[in-house]
């Protein structure tokens, strides 16, 4: 099994929340309810800090979740706690259920985050998309005629995330960016597809732009993120943006 660089950068983190709930837990018949989402460090940690609960005797319940709708959940009380919150996908969801009451914010971790659409190392030593990591390299036929697959449409293909991660930002990126004629996005069913799809694509010697993140075991053997427009407030359509900036580079809690 690899070791996600992520789960190390929250092992901390979910200790922290964990134990600061448990003068409030100890003694109630209610158990402790932790979501599962769809990433594994999210999952491992999930258990990792259930398991500190129910070592003193807590009653803990474990339950799939949406990721963007669990703050919400914990407002209302129908789930305990979350960890792992990513300032770029899960920020404005998180802040507007601490802005109703209700969430309590535990605490920025001293890493600092990147949430983008990039290609591994093997993309650009066989350069594949001549001008990256500038995003305007993707204008080029040199570049997306690379990057084309099955159920493309003859375009270069992003793979993002699960779509309950960032609804349709890329979609809208692209199309602000002007490269929707020659860039279409799928998305992927969890995060072990993203992997799945870099492992596939390293074997087949093909080129692939996935979404990822940092810190993430793929750090080790190296991934070049896509640098796009600089991030701002507001940038993003679902903000009142044009929607071509890229994500910020931000917190994770």
């Amino acid at each position: 099994m690899k070791f996600h660089t992520k789960l190390a950068a929250s092992v901390l983190l979910g200790t922290m929340i964990g134990l600061s709930s448990v003068a409030q837990a100890k003694d109630s018949t209610k158990p402790i309810v932790i979501p599962l989402h769809n990433w594994s460090s999210q999952i491992v940690m999930t258990y990792v800090i259930g398991g500190i609960f129910e070592s003193i005797g807590d009653n803990v319940e474990y339950v799939p979740a949406d990721s963007q709708a669990v703050y919400e959940s914990i407002r209302n009380g129908d789930v305990t706690i979350s960890h792992e919150v990513w300032q770029s996908t899960f920020g404005k969801s998180f802040y507007n259920a601490m802005a109703k009451g209700g969430v309590i914010d535990a605490g920025t971790h001293a890493a600092s985050t990147l949430e983008e659409m990039g290609v591994p190392i093997w993309v650009v030593e066989k350069d594949l998309c001549p001008g990256l990591p500038n995003w305007e390299a993707l204008k080029s036929e040199a570049c997306y005629k690379n990057f084309t697959t099955a159920d493309s449409g003859g375009k270069g293909r992003w793979l993002e995330g699960p779509q309950s991660w960032h609804g349709d930002l890329m979609p809208e990126r692209l199309k602000a960016l002007g490269l929707d004629d020659k860039w279409t996005v799928k998305f992927a069913g969890g995060a072990d597809a993203l992997w799945t799809e870099l492992a596939s694509a390293k074997k087949e010697g093909r080129g692939t732009v996935v979404f990822n993140w940092t810190p993430n075991f793929t750090d080790a053997e190296g991934f070049t993120f896509i640098e796009f427009p600089e991030y701002t407030d507001g940038c993003r359509k679902a903000d009142g943006g044009e929607g071509k900036c890229g994500s910020p580079k931000g917190w994770m809690k």
